[in-house]
């Protein structure tokens, strides 16, 4: 019994290394997109133009784009007076953190 749960520990370590360059060029081209989305969406603003929808920003944010959402709102000082995104965004953040914590840890 002890071999078999050692085998399946090596089989899903073995299994996390294969993933985990997947997972951080996933998580580097959300956030940018996140990134870029925020500073478009304030020139749009600026030039009274087409606008990206709020819920878009906030998805891609829920996404495990918060970190590069949460930077472009406050480089940018975009959005950070709507409660919807002064609340939403910094919380997605936290449990992206909180997550990636508990899978670098468990």
């Amino acid at each position: 019994m002890g071999t078999a749960i050692w085998e399946f520990q090596l089989g899903v370590f073995a299994f996390v290394r294969s993933v985990a360059p997947y997972a951080l060029l996933y998580l580097a081209a959300v956030n940018l997109v996140a990134f870029v989305m925020y500073w478009l969406d304030k020139i749009f603003a600026r030039r009274k133009m087409w606008r990206i929808p709020e819920a878009n920003l906030i998805g891609v944010a829920l996404f495990y784009g918060a970190p590069g959402a949460y930077l472009g709102m406050k480089l940018f000082r975009h959005k950070t007076q709507h409660i919807k995104f002064t609340i939403t965004v910094p919380l997605l953040l936290i449990l992206q953190i909180l997550f990636a914590i508990g899978c670098i840890f468990l």
